[in-house]
């Protein structure tokens, strides 16, 4: 076989596999050289055989583009059928823990894992920037750290809004730790122990942490994959009993990849305004969207003060700095105090370094990288999960980040699929973890921001003949 018949082979799979959509344009000429370190003369050959074979066609001064995609993805709502919703008392940290813990064995493949592949973060510039902010400063001033936190970074975040056309007051901004802060906090400020609080089924479980740890109950709302929260249940249930507040994550929700359409953040911002209760919103993933445009958000629906809007960089720039904000609306008095009683400051080098980060170097650019990255994981994960899991498996469509929602046939139990996985030094999320009731134990979260290779296929190929031996 010649070279360049190799290298159309090798093009001809990845479009088999998913890795390129219908209508997406493959590399160019000269990237293609450069990647696979051949001649360009090679490459045209290649892609001209491929033009041939029918899988790519040209465009004039565009270049060449897939014309059908060979693997086209079934796939389908992936929820639970929903059963009676009643407020439950929450303890999912111990599975939680647990499944932390095994992910964090150095040889297991990190499919279950909630982070996103720390390679993909500028996590050495940031570093740069934080080691010269150190050797400027010997000593810090305490008050400095104060709430609501470094004045520059604050400013930087409220311009990144400004520059997506959504208004934000930037006095209006606490740093925090991290969004489990802001949201730890955002619940403690509207809610006291024994208040009920709506979320999302499935949910993402530092949601449930957060209640549990304050000693709250959880009422689950359906959830549907596509559009969120099921808006007429939560009003049967806001009309039937007193609810503290509603927790909610519209753009792409952790674990179902869900974008929130426009008009159903603004009936429920319009639904909890008419009942006064507050909306715990969180936007963790707000910068990884596969679209062409950064999605809205409730805070840009609310106009009374009740969305307490958290966020962070962890998910998009760096996690090992946990530097996170809240934008609590009316209830910021409240915030800024607890935020203050519980940690006292947010370290101000961190603060800096992201700072200085967002002012001088490309966030936007590595932005893009990851998004189009992450697109291209998310076509391939769900191709191979059709591929190799038993017939009956679904999965979600995420519409952006980085996990996937698979559900599995009723004979499969997620958790004894974790535990034969685990054995084999794979990690999944079990759905146990996403839900204080059983409604998702057929279900699993997969996690696609690591690169693709041999390693990771035979993985997914070994978990989908696990799930079939239980079938």
């Amino acid at each position: 076989m010649t070279l360049y018949e190799q290298l159309a082979d090798e093009i001809e799979a990845a479009v088999r596999r998913g890795v390129f959509a219908a209508g997406e344009r493959i590399p160019s000429v000269r990237q293609a050289s450069q990647q696979h370190g051949v001649s360009i003369k090679t490459v045209l050959h290649a892609y001209g055989l491929l033009e041939s074979r029918g899988v790519v066609e040209t465009r004039p001064q565009s270049g060449y583009f897939v014309r059908d995609a060979a693997v086209r993805a079934r796939t389908a709502p992936g929820r639970a059928t929903q059963t009676q919703v009643v407020a439950a008392e929450v303890d999912v940290s111990r599975l939680v823990l647990s499944t932390l813990r095994s992910i964090r064995s150095e040889d297991a493949m990190p499919l279950g894992s909630p982070y996103p592949d720390p390679s993909l973060f500028p996590w050495r510039r940031i570093n740069q920037y934080a080691n010269a902010i150190a050797r400027r400063h010997a000593s810090w001033n305490l008050i400095d750290d104060l709430p609501p936190g470094n004045p520059e970074l604050i400013r930087q975040i409220a311009r990144r809004y400004a520059e997506n056309g959504i208004a934000i007051d930037p006095d209006e901004i606490i740093i925090t730790v991290g969004a489990t802060e802001a949201i730890n906090l955002s619940l403690q400020a509207v809610a006291k122990p024994g208040d009920t609080v709506a979320v999302e089924s499935p949910t993402y479980y530092a949601m449930l942490h957060a209640i549990e740890r304050l000693g709250m109950r959880a009422i689950e709302v359906p959830t549907h994959p596509a559009h969120g929260i099921d808006i007429d249940v939560l009003a049967q249930i806001v009309g039937k009993q007193k609810i503290a507040a509603c927790m909610v994550m519209p753009n792409f929700q952790n674990p179902l990849g869900f974008r929130m359409p426009d008009e159903r953040k603004q009936q429920l911002v319009d639904l909890l305004a008419a009942h006064d209760i507050p909306a715990i919103e969180n936007d963790v993933y707000q910068e990884l969207y596969f679209g062409d445009t950064r999605p809205s958000t409730l805070k840009s629906f609310d106009t009374r003060g009740l969305v307490l809007h958290c966020a962070s960089f962890s998910k998009s720039l760096t996690a090992s700095y946990r530097i996170g904000w809240a934008m609590p609306g009316r209830y910021r008095a409240q915030v800024e105090k607890l935020k203050f009683l519980n940690t006292l400051t947010t370290p101000s080098v961190p603060q800096i370094a992201v700072a200085d980060y967002l002012r001088q170097d490309g966030y936007d650019r590595h932005l893009r990288q990851v998004r189009k990255f992450y697109r291209q994981q998310a076509r391939l994960m769900i191709a191979m999960v059709q591929r190799f899991f038993p017939a009956g498996t679904r999965t979600s469509s995420p519409q952006g980040g980085y996990v996937l929602w698979v559900e599995l046939p009723p004979r499969v139990d997620s958790m004894r699929l974790y535990q034969a996985a685990l054995a084999r030094s794979i990690t999944i999320g079990p759905g146990y973890m996403f839900s204080t009731r059983n409604d998702f134990s057929h279900f699993i979260r997969l996690n696609y921001s690591y690169p693709w290779n041999a390693q990771t296929e035979h993985a997914l190929k070994t978990l989908g003949e696990l799930a079939a031996s239980m079938v």
